[in-house]
């Protein structure tokens, strides 16, 4: 497997090149699923199907296990481009990197997947299962709406899945969930020069400010997945114009949820400050409603679940024996920072998930964006050998059940 996929690499870094020459940010992913498309079918996959919602399955062999794995194909977009030493569309390659938008986060982990189909059909590994491979969309703008639309709308319900996020060379497995809550002030406006005529909405707000910030240095704490934590990311206001009382004041806050918390909880800590309950202010979590680039709008709430799995669960270990013995050495067995679509795809119903992907964390959203070769090289070998092992040593001690990989967030 480690030989084909080096044989391989050229091909693989082709292939990345070709994605990340396609601009695709959150909705515009077409062209680079068509590219996909291709790809999928020269290097032997058995189906290609592109989803009403435009997320592209690829299908390799006929048993009865289903495995997935999963890479999002949609990017970021530029932000300041004289950030960039290169264009972030083409790129720049060596011996040992490239480097583009998308490199890392997470196209990487598409060509790393597409080429392991490959590597199946030539050593003909195809066992009792069926593989599926999953570019999906929207993931940047809303992480996990994907897997909402394949579970309930596709029907697709995989025994676990391998989410392709870069790990750092690591086997994660979990991360803290998170949520988009809003908090809204109103007062009532006047002439500025009278402020005592009216209600001021931001100052409304300021105590709650301050007491954000004191429940977020007291939130729970988990000894893998860390502590809880939360932030204002925004603020906006409404005024008749600069010469008056705000009659309207709203923050964003970006929370995140360890174990144990869920988002009843977090919503409810909020509602209890009692800056909010002077105040009057409204509490609510945002929703997303945005239409993917085929038009279909699938709205859901913007909160996304917290999911863990033990290190002992058959499909940790299943990544863990592959690992080994491809490698000869044991892996890192960690957990992400950031959150991945396993915030619907284990949060929301209970499927479990495991992660390993070429590139970086600390590369996401950076400008200079790049992922290793060697990575996507030894990512290639590993997804080809992860359903086999699976198949082989632990399909038959999986749990019955998935309530016990639920009990993490509530």
């Amino acid at each position: 497997m480690l030989e084909l996929a080096q044989k391989y690499q050229p091909e693989i870094s082709r292939f990345l090149r070709d994605l990340i020459a396609i601009p695709s940010e959150s909705c515009q992913e077409e062209k680079v699923v068509l590219r996909i498309k291709a790809e999928m079918e020269k290097v032997g996959f058995d189906k290609v199907e592109i989803d009403p919602m435009g997320n592209i399955l690829g299908y390799i062999g006929h048993g009865k296990h289903l495995i997935a794995m999963d890479a999002h194909i949609d990017t970021v977009g530029v932000g300041n481009p004289e950030l960039w030493q290169y264009d972030p569309y083409q790129g720049y390659e060596d011996d040992e990197i490239i480097i583009g938008r998308g490199a890392t986060d997470q196209t990487g982990g598409m060509a790393s997947m597409v080429y392991a189909g490959k590597i199946i059909k030539d050593l003909g590994l195809e066992d009792d299962y069926t593989l599926v491979v999953i570019g999906s969309v929207q993931e940047e703008d809303c992480d996990g709406l994907c897997w909402q639309y394949i579970v309930n709308e596709d029907k697709l319900k995989p025994e676990f899945v391998v989410i392709t996020e870069p790990t750092d060379g690591k086997i994660y497995r979990g991360h803290r969930g998170r949520m988009e809550i809003k908090v809204t002030t109103k007062g009532v406006s006047c002439h500025g020069s009278a402020p005592e005529r009216g209600d001021n909405a931001i100052y409304k707000m300021a105590g709650i400010l301050t007491e954000l910030r004191a429940l977020h240095e007291n939130l729970k704490d988990h000894p893998f997945l860390g502590k809880g934590s939360l932030t204002v990311s925004e603020i906006f206001f409404t005024s008749p114009s600069r010469c008056a009382v705000a009659d309207s004041c709203h923050i964003s806050i970006d929370r995140r949820l360890t174990a144990g918390e869920n988002g009843e909880y977090a919503i409810q800590q909020i509602k209890n400050l009692p800056a909010v309950k002077a105040a009057g202010a409204e509490v609510e979590m945002y929703t997303y409603e945005r239409p993917s680039y085929t038009g279909l709008v699938y709205p859901t709430e913007s909160y996304f679940p917290t999911w863990l799995i033990e290190e002992d669960h058959p499909v940790c270990s299943s990544l863990v024996d592959a690992y080994e013995g491809l490698f000869k050495q044991a892996p890192v067995v960690d957990k992400w920072t950031f959150s991945t679509n396993g915030v619907s795809i284990m949060g929301r119903y209970g499927i479990p998930c495991i992660g390993f992907g070429p590139g970086r964390e600390a590369q996401a959203h950076f400008p200079n964006e790049r992922t290793w070769k060697k990575e996507l090289v030894e990512a290639c070998a590993l997804y080809a050998m992860i359903p086999s092992v699976y198949v082989q040593k632990y399909a038959d001690k999986m749990p019955e059940s998935t309530e016990n990989l639920m009990k993490v967030e509530r």
